[in-house]
């Protein structure tokens, strides 16, 4: 088996950022302006870093106080040993809050983002509480999203890492959880990059999955509903009122946390770094580093050629040992992984999911965004893009 080539794709680029009409449902404006941009500065106007962000954030952490009185923990922040989630972990104890820090642990952790998370917690004096997934079940989940032949294969990951939050919030009482997505450096992905709901995640491992799964949650969408609307569990992305320079926040948490870098953005997971590196660029031709640095365009923290001469790189470097390394772990063969790259491509809207019901409440997610339980960039993930199949 010889390793795919990779080839820059995209031919009409927005005018402002990097992103292109590789993006099903991307538009221009008259500038030549793209959709994301125009996204990016509507959280601008709605989220503006200064006085009234500061004063925002400070209100924000006096009701996480409150609500969380007499318990052990005020708040549920989750931690992949990552920059972002590390940073978040920082700043929740830096406004006084107490934080019970969550990670799930899927199989895929590489040596430095276990050390992190060790080590951040054990600095920030914050409790650790780890959801350990039983590897045969896991595996079994990740392998019937690559059989379904989506670029949503690291969605087991994540749906299963925001099931347990909700699941940690339940169980202490706590209302608020802290997430660590900051549209400023990682923007707002595209639906048809990455979409993820219960159904779907259940729908796709009932049809190709072989092993029941108990060891870890799996939140359908009334779970959700019951703990939003009822328990009142609130979600806060705190890095949206917050300054955030990639360069300074890395060299802070280097030198006071003792936190080791781990390679490409969210390659904390050597799955995630595999993955977005290799399959799902090759495969789908989605480079989800557009996405990042033209967030950071954006911001002013890269130039337009840097960011263009990054994309233009191939950002797999792991060779065969890489692959290898994760065929085997996912007792696959060389012959069942190209057979698995050779699928025709498939999306979430061949699967069943909830895209159709929610799209019908939109004036409820629209409500839900303004009483602070539904964050403001899914709303905008779900209503802003023209999707066909």
């Amino acid at each position: 088996m010889e390793l795919k080539e990779f080839k820059y794709t995209g031919s009409k680029l927005c005018s402002r950022c990097i992103m292109d009409d590789t993006v099903q449902g991307i538009e221009f404006d008259d500038k030549g302006e793209c959709t994301f941009c125009k996204i990016h500065d509507e959280l601008e106007a709605k989220y503006p870093l200064g006085e009234s962000s500061t004063n925002e954030l400070a209100k924000i952490a006096k009701l996480v106080k409150e609500k969380g009185r007499n318990k052990k923990y005020d708040c549920i922040v989750g931690v992949s040993g990552g920059r972002d989630s590390s940073y978040t972990l920082y700043n929740a104890v830096k406004l006084g809050l107490r934080p019970l820090a969550v990670h799930f642990d899927n199989g895929w952790n590489s040596e430095n983002a276990v050390s992190n998370i060790e080590n951040i917690c054990k600095k920030l004096n914050v409790d650790l509480y780890t959801h350990v997934a039983n590897w045969e079940e896991f595996k079994d989940l990740q392998k019937s999203f690559l059989y379904a032949s989506v670029p949503d294969a690291e969605v087991p990951t994540d749906w299963v890492i925001f099931s347990v939050l909700f699941e940690q919030a339940r169980k202490h009482g706590v209302k608020y959880i802290i997430h660590g997505h900051s549209f400023r450096t990682e923007g707002t992905t595209p639906l048809t990059w990455t979409y993820m709901d219960g159904k779907y995640v259940n729908g796709i491992h009932q049809r190709f999955g072989k092993v029941k799964l108990k060891s870890f949650p799996v939140m359908t969408l009334w779970n959700y509903l019951y703990y939003t609307f009822f328990v009142g569990i609130k979600q806060v992305r705190v890095l949206y009122y917050i300054p955030y320079d990639e360069k300074l926040i890395l060299k802070m948490l280097t030198d006071e946390l003792g936190w080791r870098d781990y390679g490409g953005k969210h390659h904390e997971s050597m799955y995630t770094g595999f993955f977005q590196s290799y399959i799902l660029i090759r495969k789908f031709g989605i480079d989800k580093r557009k996405l990042h640095y033209s967030a950071l365009l954006r911001s002013g923290q890269i130039t337009r050629d840097e960011a263009l001469q990054k994309v233009k790189s191939d950002p797999y470097s792991g060779g065969y040992e890489t692959l290898d390394y994760c065929l085997k772990k996912l007792e696959l063969t060389h012959d069942e992984f190209e057979r698995i790259m050779n699928l025709p491509k498939k999306s979430f809207l061949d699967y069943p999911s909830y895209y159709k019901l929610v799209l019908r409440w939109e004036k409820l997610i629209r409500w839900g965004v303004r009483i602070g339980v539904v964050p403001d960039t899914v709303y905008r993930k779900f209503f802003r893009f023209k999707i066909n199949r």
